[in-house]
């Protein structure tokens, strides 16, 4: 039973889209993004953060195709 105040948490689920994009994101940071965004801001964010280290273009491609769904 639910008591007041409580919320249901049910977990998004992850299209096969997204998973791919999330692959892609993994080995090529930026393309990942653009399958999405095409050539806007993320795009762009995400080639300078993959530019200046590959780790933080897979953390922040990750975050923007996963968290901002």
């Amino acid at each position: 039973m639910h008591g007041a105040g409580q919320v249901d948490r049910i977990p998004k689920r992850m299209g096969s889209a997204t998973f791919v994009e999330v692959l892609l994101a993994i080995f090529i940071p930026p393309v990942g993004v653009f399958l999405r965004y095409g050539i806007g801001i993320e795009f762009w964010i995400d080639l300078v953060l993959t530019f200046f280290g590959y780790i933080p273009g897979i953390v922040y491609a990750v975050y923007v195709l996963i968290g901002t769904r």
